[in-house]
């Protein structure tokens, strides 16, 4: 097991409160220097006048508002794009627009994005509007079938674009060319929050709640929204995104949220007033992505739409029951993937492949976005898997190392091989990808070429980074909850993990494929409660061990106590 110290800067934390001293030392690793940038008020939110084309798009949702316009949503599929969808709708109809409707790509049958075949099918709504949140940037030709329909598209999207941008009336998107916002950051749902948010302005300084009796909204509302779909989508939790996460978070805490999202939260056993980042990414998300892997995605927007807490309670369970399915498919697909990677391993005489690339005709299109995860996970590579896209075409999603930039590296593969690949898009940790059956053995060869001629043997390795040792007597529940809401933590502001030894007092398998341990530390015959999450394959451990671990509270029947989530394990016995 390779554990990495994170690095310490010289530069202290520079804070009127008195820090403690485990958390000084990790906000110190990760930047913070001072107290200005643990501040998630509002008021430090960045402001929206540096996003390229904003005014336009507020101009052009107000001409279509003050016409009594039909608005149509173009969403996208998972979280961040349901998310994205319904802040709109709500925003859109708090502001007085009477006609606003949704409409989001079925994946098995339209795929990602504002196709020429989604503009077919939104203009029989006969919008005044196309809005597409989450998507868009990449949609030239549906654009274009757009424009020759005779209606506008307003993008707001936040992936990369490519070589050319879409002819769209306006775009909204922070990675555009010469756009100086200093977040390059924002989830799609945080670029349609600012949209709103400009609108609104511009509504305001002209009078129009005035003039037609309408209570000039709150944009904090939507904030629990916005927090979910940041989290959920695994964008970097900069300093702006912190600020809309944790503002988000303390609305729910307030039970001021959603219906839905109090709904499906509550159903995985999540409490409402001590909620953190990480039940939104681990309980939440993926309920609601289910419904976009397995069927539609028209659910989860239902779910966060409803005003009525019983037809959310209903409708939660139904995507938990999504969740539970999808969840067999993925263990399925796993162990098919694994099977064939050992494969593999004993072909190649051990020598794995730096990028790995699979593909079965009857993995699940929507779930082979999971699995990716799940290989890079367990193989330290950067991973893309492949389903049945039909019509002779394959659907694959990617999945990325840190130091590999996964849609960079696509473009290259592209470039260097012409019409091997149909389209692409994404970040850099993550990708979309499409292309021909009969060009699946060239495309794989081409990314592991690709793949190994930029990562060395070091970044295929495991490793775990650590932020050091914690003294038996810092395995407290004081410390434990100061952690908890000292973030947000998540992409890019990783929460806080240690490593030390311990001795094993007791063990045993708990849900089948889990740990559940009693610990000493080294120095002291105090007792902690630890968990290992799908680590029950370990089988027996030795008396000592050393382990890396996060330092969190367990809640039970209102009890609260420290626990450690083991991370991995290694024998030292």
């Amino acid at each position: 097991m390779k554990i990495i110290q994170r690095p310490l800067p010289d530069k202290a934390v520079k804070s009127s409160e008195d820090l403690h001293p485990v958390l000084e030392r990790v906000y110190r690793s990760r930047g913070v220097v001072s107290a200005k940038e643990l501040d998630h008020s509002l008021s430090r939110l960045l402001p929206a006048t540096q996003l390229k084309h904003l005014d336009e798009a507020a101009s052009l949702l107000q001409q279509v508002l003050e016409q009594d316009g039909r608005f149509l949503i173009v969403g996208d599929y998972d979280c961040d794009g349901a998310t994205s969808s319904v802040l709109a709708i709500l925003a859109l109809q708090a502001f007085g627009a009477n006609n606003v409707s949704y409409l989001v790509p079925n994946r098995f049958e339209f795929g990602y994005g504002l196709t020429p075949e989604i503009v077919d099918l939104a203009v029989q709504q006969h919008p005044n509007l196309i809005i597409t949140v989450d998507n868009g940037i990449a949609s030239i030709a549906g654009v274009e079938r757009a424009n020759a329909s005779g209606v506008p598209v307003l993008i707001t999207d936040h992936h990369l674009p490519g070589d050319w941008l879409p002819p769209a009336a306006v775009i909204v998107n922070p990675n555009q060319p010469d756009d100086g916002f200093p977040s390059k950051h924002l989830a799609g749902v945080g670029v349609i929050f600012y949209v709103m948010a400009a609108l609104r302005s511009r509504l305001r300084g002209n009078g129009w709640f005035e003039r037609n009796a309408r209570a000039v909204p709150n944009l904090a509302e939507w904030l629990d929204l916005v927090a979910l779909g940041t989290v959920a989508d695994l964008v970097p939790l900069d300093a702006n995104n912190r600020i809309l996460v944790e503002q988000g978070l303390r609305r729910i805490r307030a039970g001021r949220c959603r219906p839905g999202i109090q709904a499906l939260l509550e159903l995985a056993g999540r409490s409402l007033h001590r909620v953190v980042a990480s039940d939104l990414g681990f309980a939440v998300g993926p309920r609601l992505n289910a419904a976009g892997r397995l069927e539609d995605m028209g659910l989860g927007i239902e779910c966060l739409l409803t005003e009525d807490h019983q037809a959310a309670s209903g409708m939660a369970q139904e995507l938990d029951r999504l969740n539970r399915t999808r969840r067999e498919i993925e263990q399925q697909m796993k162990e098919q993937a694994v099977s064939a990677l050992e494969r593999l391993h004993l072909e190649s005489a051990g020598e794995l492949p730096a990028g790995l690339c699979l593909y079965r005709p009857e993995w699940h299109q929507g779930v082979i976005g999971i699995l990716a995860a799940r290989i890079r996970e367990q193989y330290h590579r950067p991973a893309i898997v492949f389903a049945d896209g039909g019509a002779g075409m394959l659907k694959g999603s990617a999945r990325s190392v840190p130091e590999l930039h996964i849609r960079d590296l696509l473009d290259r593969i592209a470039s260097q091989h012409s019409g091997l690949l149909d389209r692409f898009g994404g970040h850099a940790m993550a990708a979309g990808l499409s292309l021909r059956e009969e060009n699946f053995q060239a495309f794989r060869t081409a990314f592991e070429q690709a793949a190994g001629s930029q990562l060395d043997i070091d970044a295929l390795e495991g490793s775990h980074t650590s932020d050091g040792s914690l003294s038996a007597e810092q395995l407290s529940l004081e410390l434990a909850q100061q952690i908890r809401f000292a973030g947000p933590w998540g992409q890019g502001f990783a929460e806080p993990v240690f490593d030390d030894g311990f001795r094993v007092v007791h063990q045993r398998v708990v849900g089948e494929r889990h740990l559940k341990l009693r610990l000493t530390a080294m120095d002291n015959n105090d007792i902690i409660d630890a968990i290992a999450f799908n680590q029950a394959d370990l089988g027996r451990l030795p008396e000592q061990v050393h382990l890396v671990y996060r330092l969190d509270v367990n809640e039970f029947r209102g009890l609260l106590q420290p626990q450690l989530i083991v991370e991995a394990i290694q024998s030292t016995s």
